[in-house]
C-alpha cells in the first residue's frame, strides 16, 4: 500500500509540474492586446441564420 501511495504522489507531482509548464507557455506566448482594438469574430458565411 505504501508503494501505491508513493506512485500516486509522483503522479500528482508530475501533473502539477506539467500544468505549471503549460501555464508558463500560455503566459509567455500570449498575443499582444491593446485596449480599443476591435474584436474580430469569424463566422462561417454558409452557417444557417436562426434569427
Amino acid at each position: 500500500m505504501k508503494r501505491i501511495g508513493t506512485w500516486a504522489l509522483y503522479l500528482v507531482g508530475t501533473v502539477a509540474i506539467l500544468y505549471l509548464a503549460l501555464y508558463a507557455y500560455a503566459v509567455l506566448t500570449q498575443r499582444e492586446f491593446t485596449p480599443g482594438d476591435p474584436i474580430h469574430i469569424f463566422r462561417n458565411p454558409e452557417a444557417p441564420n436562426y434569427s
